[in-house]
């Protein structure tokens, strides 16, 4: 009987968009790879099973812990021999699943960006960290992707090991390359407009709210495009219709081919509360973008103020509005900034990462890491 490894997340989709060369590496091993899930179910490449489970975004929802339960079923007659868990929610559920259990398997949870720092309101707060707490004894490697997350893994003992890594890696092929052909004359955007571009769902968290009342500081040639879908995206289309902001926010919906549109773009904005290593920061970095963030953890890592972009007080519309609008007048700050964020986030790679993750993998499975893909 070969060696058995079992993925979870919230989504399926999470797996796809960032962990398939992980996945790939363990098949080309010999590994049987198991994949379990919430959200939409769809196949998964490299994977020899897909399990639905679910998951509901309420930590306390009974669906939740029946979650858990078909997890520690699952675990006992599969017998893998590791876990590799990503997102809050499943990494939870997962390791509560190996409570008191005997013969466990090792655990690997990858932090993608706990959903608290120091500014979050001290009950919240402290509700996140103790569920994090309470798992630790469960998670035998903890991979962090920011400073913050890092410093509070090691301070809280929230791993046997804690690992700081940079991200698991983005695949920025055809980034540079990329033509935004006519994108604007389908959305109706002028050619003369300034476009700031942010590709994220549409929740409390992403603060999409903010950037539309910086548009109302803005002049008439800025246009913001809000990519993606989500529960809050109708509340910020009506939000824009209130503020007289119809034509200059654009909601193109799900976006599945993101580089044209970093292509049509003129610079990137995030407003989002808290991050882990956003992608959409660090694609827009390496597209040539100027970028405007908010300055919360995950943009701080990637963002150094006035040299690889512009940060602003989180949910300060006029401050990020007063940021855009430098960048909105200079060409030479654009073209500064987007040169040395693009040697930044080159670090970022795919190619790059993959052998720093991969060493962390074959750590506890007693292989060496391979150099590259």
């Amino acid at each position: 009987m070969g060696n058995k490894v079992l993925f979870t997340a919230s989504t399926s989709s999470h797996i796809r968009n960032f962990h398939l060369p992980y996945l790939r590496a363990f098949r080309q091993r010999g590994w049987t790879v198991h994949v379990a899930c919430g959200g939409s179910q769809a196949p998964v490449p490299f994977a020899d099973e897909v399990t639905a489970l679910p998951l509901e975004k309420s930590m306390g929802s009974p669906r939740n812990f029946q979650a858990a339960a078909l997890l520690r079923e699952k675990i006992r007659s599969e017998e893998y021999d590791l876990i590799s868990t990503h997102t809050s929610l499943a990494a939870f559920f997962t390791r509560m699943a190996l409570w008191g259990m005997k013969r466990r398997p090792t655990v690997m949870n990858m932090c993608h960006g706990y959903l608290f720092d120091g500014d979050t309101p001290p009950l919240r707060r402290r509700l996140l960290l103790t569920a994090e707490r309470w798992t630790a004894p469960q998670t035998d490697l903890l991979l962090t992707m920011n400073q913050w997350d890092f410093d509070a893994a090691r301070q809280y003992r929230l791993g046997c090991r804690v690992v700081h890594i940079p991200g698991v890696g983005v695949d920025f092929s055809g980034l540079r390359e990329a033509d935004a052909g006519s994108l604007r004359a389908e959305w109706e955007i002028p050619e003369e407009a300034f476009v700031l571009l942010y590709p994220a769902e549409f929740s409390r968290r992403k603060s999409q709210e903010v950037l539309i009342r910086a548009m109302k500081h803005l002049p008439e040639e800025t246009v913001l495009v809000l990519a993606g879908d989500g529960t809050l995206r109708q509340d910020c289309r009506t939000l824009a219709e209130e503020l007289g902001l119809t034509r200059r926010v654009i909601f193109p919906g799900h976006v599945s081919d993101m580089p044209p549109w970093y292509a049509m773009a003129d610079a990137a904005v995030s407003a989002s509360r808290i991050e882990g290593l956003p992608f959409n920061i660090m694609e827009a970095m390496y597209a040539g973008l100027p970028t405007a963030a908010s300055a919360v953890k995950g943009h701080t890592d990637l963002i150094t103020d006035g040299e690889t972009g512009l940060l602003y007080p989180y949910g300060d519309a006029a401050a990020c509005a007063a940021q855009v609008l430098r960048l909105l007048e200079s060409a030479d700050l654009r073209r500064t900034l987007a040169r040395r964020a693009e040697e930044e986030a080159a670090q970022y790679a795919v190619q790059q990462v993959f052998p720093v993750v991969w060493a962390q993998y074959a750590s506890l499975i007693g292989e060496r890491a391979p150099v590259s893909l």
